[in-house]
């Protein structure tokens, strides 16, 4: 993929490559305050790379979903926090720029049209105003999958209610919209997947609050609160798309329930890029002792790369080949890309520490966050 990435794809890696030694240097302390990295998302802001996803015809810089994962990982590769959180903002975006689109997808002419018009509105605060959105997706014991989301939208003059609570809702406190998917709640029926929307709630809207603490063995910065949505109002113009048709676009495009790999494939990056120069004596702070010609830690490094490769070849593969109405084949492929990035990335980890040795267990290096935010992940997405 590396010789395959296009001039575009190698210059956007290229921007977070310029920002990536500094989010790495900020990292530590992130996680041990459990703060959220503001100053990486401006950062990221001043690179134009919140508009990743957004169409060129909109403003933005018209990166595809391929496109967006592989910058996602590079940002992976610096700060895991960063990444994953980057996501929820993605997403977003993404989602609009794709589901609508997408000429596969079987929509009428009228909510093409109407979707044409609300995912406009939202570009153009990101783009002109540099908003930041999240996407709180979990609610505790809810399988959307199999019964309808709980959060619940009561329709009223103007807009809707919103009642609900999130659960891991990423950027809490720190975004300027919140994506919320909920059900529309509709007269003379029970709550239907068909009823499926996505609402964008400003932060300070009445009614919307956080709670709990986020006190967590892994990915201590990325400000995962509880969201509490009590008789929220949200305008008809804060849809982000129209009723109903969030549950056709998800149903027929299952890679975009693939999006948090990406963050842990650029982390199963880092700890190999952390070991390979602790070995070679190269990290600043640390004596210049070479360890690099001892028979173990070249067999560490041996099976580090056996993972990596595997890893990469399925991530690579899986993300070439999302689009909407995906083969059987491509379906569990992708399932099965999840699982290894997710498995792997910790078992990558492990080796590093082991590789590296005791040394590498000290907060002041990256190895023993890495590992705790890997161990976290394994524990959250397969859940």
């Amino acid at each position: 993929m590396t010789n395959g990435r296009t001039a575009s794809q190698n210059e956007l890696i290229g921007r977070v490559d310029e920002l990536g030694p500094t989010f790495a240097e900020r990292a530590a302390g992130f996680d041990n305050a459990a703060r959220f990295p503001t100053e990486n998302y401006d950062d990221l802001r001043d690179a134009g790379l919140l508009k990743l996803c957004i169409p060129v015809a909109a403003g933005g810089i018209g990166a595809d979903y391929e496109t967006y994962c592989l910058v996602a990982a590079q940002i992976g590769r610096y700060c895991g926090a960063t990444a994953l959180t980057f996501n929820m903002h993605t997403c977003s975006m993404l989602w609009s720029a794709v589901f609508c689109d997408d000429h596969k997808m079987p929509l009428t002419k009228a909510p093409r049209n109407e979707f044409e018009q609300l995912r406009a509105f939202h570009f153009e605060r990101v783009v002109d105003h540099g908003a930041l959105y999240a996407q709180p997706f979990s609610e505790g014991g809810e399988n959307w999958t199999s019964r309808p989301i709980g959060t619940v939208a009561t329709s009223v003059a103007g807009g809707w209610r919103l009642n609900g609570r999130k659960k891991f809702a990423s950027l809490a406190g720190s975004a300027d919209y919140y994506s919320i998917m909920c059900t529309e709640a509709v007269d003379g029926r029970s709550l239907s997947n068909d009823d499926v929307m996505c609402l964008a709630v400003s932060s300070d809207s009445p009614g919307l609050s956080f709670d709990g603490d986020w006190d967590t063995l892994g990915m201590r910065a990325t400000s995962s609160l509880d969201l509490v949505l009590e008789d929220v109002f949200v305008g008809h113009e804060n849809a982000l798309m129209p009723p109903g048709v969030l549950g056709i676009c998800l149903a027929n495009y299952p890679h975009m329930f693939m999006l948090l790999a990406p963050t842990y494939m650029g982390i199963s990056e880092g700890a190999h890029d952390f070991t390979v120069r602790y070995l070679r004596g190269e990290i600043e702070g640390l004596p210049p002792v070479k360890r690099r010609m001892y028979g173990t830690k070249r067999m560490g490094v041996a099976r580090m790369q056996l993972l990596l490769e595997q890893s990469r070849s399925m991530f690579w593969r899986a993300i070439a080949e999302a689009g909407s109405f995906p083969s059987r084949e491509e379906v569990l492929h992708c399932y099965a890309t999840q699982y290894t990035v997710m498995e792997n990335a910790n078992e990558i980890c492990a080796l590093a520490i082991r590789t590296c040795g005791g040394q590498t267990i000290d907060r002041k290096l990256p190895l023993e966050r890495l590992y705790l935010k890997l161990r976290s992940g394994v524990r959250t997405d397969l859940e």
